[in-house]
């Protein structure tokens, strides 16, 4: 019986608990998809049509809106950060943008991977719940100041999707997230379908939705930052040690390969 296989039988016999978007306990780590995530999207540079990418059409006048496109690992790193690193105090006065967006750029330049910091050392965001909250009223300071979408591209990560695309590492890959959720931690995912262009995107699991009927298909919640209404789904099947992800206009859904990102420094 193959390792990956093990390991996520290992997964179904601890139970799956998180049947709506509230993650639950030892299984992913505190999280309220309407609380925790931020409420704007990412926007894609190209148009969509059922998951096929075609270029955007001019705007009238050669005067084009400046979008707030490429920030899905930035957004996805985000949420980690947040819930790591920051403290809302919503019966504090809120700052003005400059104090607002000093503290955005400490919280987004801590590093993911390391341990939550304790309450007192946390970087307080006052006048707000939550990050939703803040990230719907205060949109453009926190787009701003939540890390540059660019960098992404480059990486040292990224190079696995050209050499270590092997069933098996996906397998390992699996592992790797049923680790971290039974620790309570977030896991972020690279997702691509290279040599394919049909996806190049990250998004955040943070817990198991509902095991579907069939037995061979582990089910995870994701935070999706092209999508700020609701979850998506990411499934895992055992025997084929492969991932899939939903579709929507933005992915025809289908396979994808997963890489773990932001575990640990130069992943």
């Amino acid at each position: 019986m193959k390792f990956g296989l093990i390991t996520a039988l290992v997964g179904i016999g601890l139970g799956f608990a998180g049947t709506n978007a509230v993650a639950a306990t030892k299984d992913g780590p505190d999280f309220d998809f309407a609380r925790d995530t931020f409420a704007f999207a990412n926007e894609t540079i190209f148009e969509y049509q059922a998951g096929v990418a075609y270029q955007r059409p001019s705007a009238p006048g050669g005067h084009e809106p400046k979008r707030f496109t490429s920030h899905c690992f930035v957004m996805s790193r985000g949420v980690v950060q947040f819930k790591n690193f920051a403290r809302f105090e919503p019966k504090l006065n809120p700052p003005d943008d400059s104090e607002l967006a000093r503290r955005l750029r400490v919280i987004s330049h801590q590093h993911p991977w390391e341990a939550p910091w304790p309450k007192d050392r946390r970087i307080v965001i006052p006048g707000y719940r939550d990050l939703r909250e803040l990230s719907e009223k205060r949109t453009r300071v926190v787009q701003e100041n939540i890390g540059l979408g660019w960098p992404t591209y480059f990486r040292l990560g990224n190079w696995r999707m050209a050499s270590l695309y092997s069933r098996g590492y996906q397998a390992i890959e699996q592992a790797e997230m049923e680790d971290a959720l039974r620790r309570g931690e977030f896991f972020v995912a690279y997702l691509t379908s290279f040599p394919s262009l049909s996806i190049n995107h990250a998004v955040l699991v943070y817990g198991h939705r509902r095991p579907s009927r069939d037995r061979d298909t582990v089910r995870y919640w994701v935070y999706d930052p092209n999508h700020s209404e609701k979850p998506r789904e990411l499934d895992y099947s055992l025997g084929k040690e492969e991932f899939s992800f939903e579709k929507d206009w933005d992915f025809a859904g289908g396979f994808v390969r997963v890489y773990h990102v932001y575990g640990r420094a130069l992943q």
